[in-house]
């Protein structure tokens, strides 16, 4: 199928099995980063709740003893999966100059919503792709280095912030574009009046995306004054009270 100078391809078996491995994969990564993001904000509830995470993720809880190593290893899958998923996804992305001009002109020309959406996704879906692959290494080579301390040392005296101020806006605009065009490419929720359930969709989309947002800006800040106030002893690890006392 071609729209002006953009070959979309022909439709094939081996394409529909690629469109589902890619809606899969980007579900499963969606659902992930919004459990991520809850569990990393137990800063906001202090200290010691995302010293519990810390240690929930490193297996303590199941072990008695902490393995950072798991940390890694979950890591590395994520990174595989997110390989996996930009992968197929590269499939629907121009290839050339000629087909970003013609695609621009389609999309002024339309004015279409959704379509403007999609590309949107695939922008976010480029930057992201750099952006986490810089901070799963970093959890990869460094899985020790988590916690209410060492993550805001990371944040803050590390100056890592940018990263994860701009990774959260991408993050947060891709999940919620690829949530919402998997919900429509598969008909789901859809009633009798598909335009009606569409609008209510995209409004419930960006109403996601900006709860998301607010609660990882308020998380970030947390580990911003965190370490701020823990800029001299970077070294120091958090340990809860009734550790110390024993």
């Amino acid at each position: 199928m071609i729209i002006g100078t953009v070959d979309l391809g022909r439709p094939t078996r081996l394409s529909a099995w690629m469109d589902i491995v890619q809606g899969v994969t980007g579900l499963f990564l969606v659902v992930f980063m919004w459990a991520h993001m809850f569990l990393v904000s137990s800063i906001l509830l202090g200290k010691d709740a995302m010293y519990f995470v810390t240690r929930l993720f490193e297996g303590e809880l199941f072990f008695g003893r902490a393995f950072p190593q798991l940390v890694s290893m979950l890591a590395f899958f994520i990174l595989t999966v997110l390989f996996v998923h930009a992968f197929l996804a590269l499939r629907r992305f121009p290839t050339s100059a000629n087909q970003y001009r013609s695609l621009h002109r389609l999309i002024q020309g339309l004015k279409h919503k959704d379509t403007t959406l999609w590309y949107a996704q695939v922008l976010t879906g480029f930057i992201l792709f750099f952006l986490a692959s810089v901070h799963l290494y970093q959890l990869i080579s460094h899985p020790g280095d988590i916690g209410p301390y060492a993550t805001s040392d990371r944040i803050y005296s590390e100056r890592m912030w940018p990263l994860y101020l701009i990774m959260l806006f991408v993050v947060e605009l891709h999940a919620g574009a690829g949530i919402y065009r998997l919900v429509m490419k598969w008909g789901i929720f859809l009633d009798s009046n598909p335009k009606t359930m569409r609008t209510r969709l995209r409004k419930i989309k960006w109403l996601i995306t900006v709860f998301f947002i607010v609660l990882g800006l308020l998380t970030l800040g947390a580990y911003m004054k965190i370490g701020h106030a823990h800029q001299d002893a970077v070294s120091q690890r958090y340990h809860p009270a009734i550790e110390q006392s024993l």
